[in-house]
């Protein structure tokens, strides 16, 4: 993509930072955020060059309502949303309302701005999450068989999506994208290196549940793919073709940053600590085996398709303080 308009709501956060790298190379990048100096706040490693800027501008949004935004949107080629709050805290009633509320109130907002403009986006991309599958030992789960159980990261996926495709948006294409664990030099791994700094790199539980995972620039990739192959519609997973168990990730993750020593959590542990730190036991536990069948059908190729190369290449970016001590 080249000399194109990209609107990227709730794009501050890891995944929005590197698409705005990736896209903001050659495209214009408007940034929807509640917090318009936001950007200025984030210090680490992942910030945003100036470089990474020129072609940047944000816009503020409350995420529930249309506002002087919408004007941003007019001949736009592609909207991405990736508005929501984290399910990274505990599941009590408050959180988990704003988990559901924040999806869904970004969905409406943007689909009742797309319908207000003149000359309105020509595709749509709404992320969704792969833990809409059901936790799964057996097979994998994919677009066309994949099952869904009733728990509640099932429960906001669902309804997310639902909201999604409710908006009737009849001049602009929408895909929904199921993003398994984005691999890039931050987010996730973040929490992995200060375990890794502390010999605590190990297998957590059994280690025997799936982890489905994907790298950033694929992720990147897919998206600019959707953009061009304008037949593609509907539903498709963001994942590696070759899915791990948690074990193997943190073997992997061990070896490529130079870790021998990697202490196991067991469940007796995690379950301790996961109200300690704020956190669900079942972002640890579920097994996701998901495999991305749709988008392979379409001709699409990984750049990153086995984890041991996608995790030097991600490690490769990352200055060497951030997973050892010294």
């Amino acid at each position: 993509m080249k000399n194109k308009k990209i609107i990227l709501a709730g794009g501050t956060g890891f995944i929005g930072q590197e698409m705005t790298k990736y896209f903001g190379k050659e495209n214009k990048i408007v940034i929807l955020t509640r917090q318009v100096n936001e950007r200025t706040n984030r210090n680490d490693y992942n910030s945003l060059t100036a470089n990474d800027l020129k072609n940047v501008t944000y816009e503020k949004w409350d995420g529930k309502t249309t506002g002087d935004w919408i004007n941003e949107l007019n001949d736009a080629a592609l909207v991405i949303n990736l508005a929501g709050k984290s399910v990274n805290c505990r599941y009590n009633e408050k959180n988990k309302n704003e988990i559901f509320d924040s999806r869904t109130d970004a969905v409406k907002a943007i689909g009742e701005a797309i319908n207000k403009c003149n000359r309105p986006p020509s595709l749509w991309i709404n992320s969704s999450s792969a833990t809409i599958y059901r936790h799964a030992m057996d097979r994998p789960q994919d677009e066309y068989t994949g099952e869904f159980h009733d728990d509640f990261s099932v429960q906001v996926c669902k309804r997310w999506e639902k909201t999604f495709y409710d908006q009737l948006t009849t001049q602009t294409r929408k895909v929904a994208l199921r993003m398994a664990i984005t691999l890039g030099p931050g987010g996730i791994l973040i929490p992995y290196f200060n375990l890794l700094k502390f010999g605590l790199g190990g297998k957590q539980a059994s280690g025997k549940q799936m982890y489905s995972w994907v790298h950033i620039e694929d992720t990147c990739r897919m998206i600019e793919w959707i953009y061009d192959h304008k037949e593609i519609n509907g539903t498709y997973n963001s994942s590696s073709p070759n899915p791990v168990t948690n074990e193997e990730f943190m073997r992997t993750f061990r070896k490529v940053t130079g870790h021998i020593i990697g202490l196991p959590a067991y469940k007796w542990m995690l379950q301790i600590g996961a109200p300690i730190i704020g956190t669900e036991l079942e972002l640890v536990l579920k097994s996701r085996w998901v495999i991305p069948t749709k988008i392979l059908e379409t001709g699409f190729q990984f750049k990153h398709p086995l984890l041991e190369k996608a995790m030097s290449d991600i490690i490769s970016k990352v200055p060497r303080k951030q997973y050892h001590l010294f």
